[in-house]
């Protein structure tokens, strides 16, 4: 079977991906092993903070391709300028040996907030930066007099372009991973994808009968979930094919389109909407199917030949192929006629959506390459060099974050210090280097991070064990243990955080030599982290107390909100208002999910259980009515576009709202609009009822002894606005 194969090919795919993620970051920790216990003395005396380094690898080097490195060293050199240089001068003003627990967490927390605050910093920048600041204040309390103002963060520094320069080595051996291959492969794969959707789409509308029918919309559903894969791998690497240019223009690649996450983003609609009208199709073989709208059906399919999407070249020059000129001519022969029944729209649709396919599929073909002043589009406008220069700072909301990240980890440093003064900086690293971009569930990603770091930390004592007079053995154990943790970072189970936290913990034993018996070490490691993590848990619930599922309830509201706004953006003349409202929407409705995502994964304590049944459900419909509103201005598009072509003024629009005989003189660019707006409308009528009715189940879970009716709720919040 297709499903078999894909499965196979997909299941092959991740391995792959695994054995060269961890073959690179075996490649990276044995580079910093090897400098760091057998380079010259000279240099050792330098790289005093070997454990560091292997941070700063794990950070940087998984998952990575060559452009990630690149951006992953220039982000190591903006976090060691932004945390370093304050660091010194406070070091030369006070003096290592003047500094006590107190001073110390002070001092970390006071750096957190200033490496915290700036919104436009990456992620990875602030934990390395944030990983620095805790290893020089505290490092220089336990040694004091020891450690030099000056010296002591330059050793910092050096330790982290150890770190930096062998992931840029991992990933040129044996041969550079680029994201540019990444991005071609993976639109490759979403054009072949997106090719056997369409064929499984038209052979079920084509279906003699039902069985059939069902089958092949089976199947394209299985693909869809590997389509929406491949388009995350698109956006995820396409931001780093910009640091994988080379300076001169002659040079740059060109082979490819600019922004191909958005290209096959706009291919994905149609496929959506050519699925969502098979489902709603009643009964097959299709009422209006021809011969003749068969045979053109499976010609214009093989036509536009979706599995070129992904090698299409910026360079191309467009021309009109004889292909494009038959597409043309059979959509003029479709059916003219409105459909009678109501229960013929999904057949209208289905050919709507082939002709919105067709267009999205030729406009592929057109895009311009980027002027040199433009910049590509990404899920991050201000990720350029000069935003890291020069971050940006935000409202209160990024003073309560920096608040907290300098909070806990000032809290984290305290207690850990008081517990062991030798291993004090162990609490607080952790807190450091997992970082978090904004909420996430609290109690879980601790749990996760727990655990891992305890996996992590017995693999070691046990390679240990066994190989503790032989280097390359230690090492060479760190690549099964590496393929197992690429698994974890992509399961349900352990995730990021957990798979991350579970590498350091092995690297950490197994890369270092002289810091005592292992088995000391690692309880004492154990012993920290669970300090640092019981400190970062502490502020979340002491500055965070909003729990997610109030959030998810008024994300609801806003979403709810938010639809009304875009279903009257539709009756008005202005696209970029409803463009705006659709963006609006999907961003709320993404957030939702955000917000039911994480109050899944915590854990009830006293507070009534979840009903993220309805919630889901609820989330679902959503989505559809994005897609509705989507259609629906194409559909409005393509009638405006039709009646100021043919110099009609905007009366006829009214008229035919009542005029019937209007209708039979319609043409095609008219025919199938209209049948799509009448489809839009049914659905969004069926999906409107979904949303009451799992709105009611909402409302009556929170208010079991109560009757509930939702018309006499909407008429008093009404009230309440007004």
């Amino acid at each position: 079977m297709v499903s078999f194969f894909d499965h196979t090919d997909r299941a092959r795919a991740t391995l792959l991906t695994c054995l060269a993620a961890a073959f690179r970051t075996a490649i990276a920790c044995s580079i910093v092993a090897c400098t760091t216990l057998y380079g010259p003395e000279s240099f050792r005396s330098v790289v005093r903070f070997p454990a560091f380094s292997y941070v700063t690898v794990i950070l940087v080097v998984t998952d990575a391709t060559l452009g990630d490195t690149l951006r992953g060293c220039w982000l190591g050199l903006h976090a060691t300028v932004q945390s370093l240089g304050p660091a010194m001068l406070s070091l030369w003003l006070i003096g290592p040996s003047r500094f006590s627990e107190s001073v110390t967490a002070l001092a970390v927390a006071l750096g957190a907030f200033v490496v915290a605050l700036p919104e436009s910093t990456h992620l990875i920048s602030k934990r390395i930066a944030l990983g620095q600041i805790v290893i020089v204040y505290v490092v220089g309390f336990i040694n004091g007099e020891l450690d030099e103002a000056v010296m002591h963060p330059l050793r910092v520094a050096a330790s982290t372009g150890v770190g930096l320069s062998a992931c840029v080595l991992a990933l040129l051996l044996p041969f550079p991973r680029l994201a540019f291959k990444e991005v071609k492969h993976n639109c490759h794969l979403y054009g072949e994808n997106a090719s056997k959707r369409l064929n499984n789409f038209v052979k079920a509308y084509t279906a003699e009968d039902k069985t059939t029918a069902l089958e092949s919309i089976s199947q394209a559903k299985t693909l869809a979930a590997t389509g929406t894969k491949l388009i995350q791998n698109i956006k995820r690497f396409q931001e780093s094919m910009r640091w994988e240019r080379p300076p001169l223009r002659c040079l740059k690649p060109s082979s490819i389109l600019m922004n191909p996450g958005d290209k096959m983003q706009d291919l994905e609609v149609p496929l959506r909407g050519l699925e969502m009208a098979l489902k709603t199709t009643t009964s097959f073989p299709v009422k209006n199917l021809t011969g003749e709208l068969r045979d053109g059906l499976v010609v214009m399919e093989n036509n536009m030949n979706l599995g070129t999407v992904g090698s299409l070249h910026l360079n191309e020059s467009f021309t009109v192929p004889e292909s494009v000129e038959e597409d043309k001519n059979f959509l003029q022969t479709l059916p003219k006629d409105l459909p009678p029944t109501h229960q013929e729209l999904p057949s209208f649709f289905f050919l709507f959506c082939m002709k919105l396919l067709h267009i999205k599929k030729l406009a592929t073909k057109t895009i311009k390459p980027s002027t040199p002043g433009q910049k590509a589009s990404t899920d991050r406008d201000d990720d350029s060099i000069w935003a890291y220069i020069f971050p940006k700072l935000s409202s209160n909301q990024r003073l309560m974050y920096a608040f907290k990240c300098s909070f806990s980890l000032g809290l984290a440093v305290f207690f850990g210090l008081f517990y062991s003064r030798a291993n004090g900086f162990w609490a607080g690293l952790p807190v450091a280097i997992s970082l978090s971009a904004g909420r996430e569930p609290t109690f879980r990603v601790a749990n996760l991070k727990a655990q891992g770091t305890v996996l992590g930390t017995i693999y070691g004592v046990l390679v240990w064990f066994l190989f503790s007079n032989i280097l390359p053995l230690r090492l060479f154990s760190l690549l099964p243990w590496f393929i197992f943790t690429g698994f974890l970072q992509r399961s349900r189970m352990y995730g990021q955080a957990g798979g991350i936290s579970a590498i350091i913990g092995a690297i950490l034993v197994l890369g270092r030599e002289g810091f005592g018996p292992p088995s000391q070490f690692a309880i004492a490691r154990i012993v920290e982290t669970f300090i640092g993590l019981s400190c970062s848990i502490l502020v979340d619930l002491l500055f965070q107390p909003t729990r997610a599922s109030t959030l998810t309830k008024v994300h609801l509201s806003k979403s709810l909100d938010t639809l009304n706004e875009c279903i009257g953006s539709l009756s008005t003349s202005t696209k970029a208002l409803l463009e705006e409202n659709r963006k609006k929407l999907k961003m709320n409705i993404r957030e939702l999910e955000n917000f039911i995502s994480e109050v899944e994964l915590e854990p009830n304590f006293w507070f009534v259980p979840f009903p993220s049944g309805s919630y889901g459900k609820l989330t679902n419909s959503l989505s559809k009515m994005v897609d509705l509103l989507d259609f629906s201005a194409h559909a409005l598009g393509f009638l405006h576009q039709y009646y100021y072509s043919n110099d009609h003024d905007n009366e006829i629009m009214i008229k035919i709202d009542g005029d019937v005989d209007l209708f039979k003189k319609l043409s095609q660019m008219a025919t199938l609009s209209l049948s799509a707006l009448g489809f839009c409308i049914s659905r969004f009528m069926k999906e409107t009822k979904e949303i009451e009715v799992e709105m009611k189940e909402v409302v009556q879970w929170e208010n079991p002894s109560s009757r509930v009716d939702l018309y006499n709720i909407s008429c008093m919040i009404r009230a309440l606005k007004k």
